[in-house]
């Protein structure tokens, strides 16, 4: 996989990051645009790449994915490729996180065992204890599907309890 790839990969990463916001029905703050532009630097322990059309590329120990304000840590990155194209993204660990600035200058944060994205779905799946949160409310459960192209957030209904705290607005910190 070349670097223009994992750039592009982590380009659409950056999508799951500004679910939080609709999570508290607030169309105000967006992913930094500007993150999108900076280089993509990939940490790991090793790196196992197949780089033909239908190739995984895995990434494993202490990964650390950082673009911009963007960051991803994990036990593991599995990037996978269809035809040529990415198509799925697969964060593990105790837990994968995401941790990345918003164009209003504040935070956006998500955990969860295994953070999942199926580019060819337009979804991100978070399964296993997972948490969102910003300054406008955090969530927790034990697994969210969020569609990227139309901001659809669905989580429970399987037997588990899901949990949303919208904070009021004059509660909010201005920053971090």
């Amino acid at each position: 996989m070349t670097s223009t790839e994992l750039k592009s990969v982590l380009a659409t990463i950056l999508a799951p990051a500004t679910f939080v916001t609709t999570l508290a029905w607030s169309d105000t703050a967006r992913a930094k645009t500007a993150d999108r532009g900076q280089p993509m630097i990939i940490n790991s322990d090793s790196t196992n790449c197949n780089v033909t059309a239908n190739g995984h590329c895995h990434h494993r120990g202490n990964v650390e994915i950082n673009q911009g304000t963007l960051e991803i840590r994990a036990d593991t990155a599995e990037v996978q490729k269809r035809n040529g194209e990415i198509h799925r993204i697969i964060f593990t660990g105790r837990q994968a996180t995401l941790e990345q600035q918003l164009e209003d200058n504040t935070w956006t944060n998500a955990r969860a065992d295994r953070i999942d994205y199926k580019l060819s779905d337009n979804l991100v799946v978070l399964t296993g204890n997972y948490q969102v949160s910003s300054i406008q409310g955090t969530t927790t459960g034990q697994k969210m599907v969020y569609n990227v192209l139309t901001g659809e957030i669905r989580s429970g209904g399987d037997g588990t309890r899901v949990r949303t705290v919208i904070m009021p607005k004059d509660s909010r910190p201005p920053n971090r």
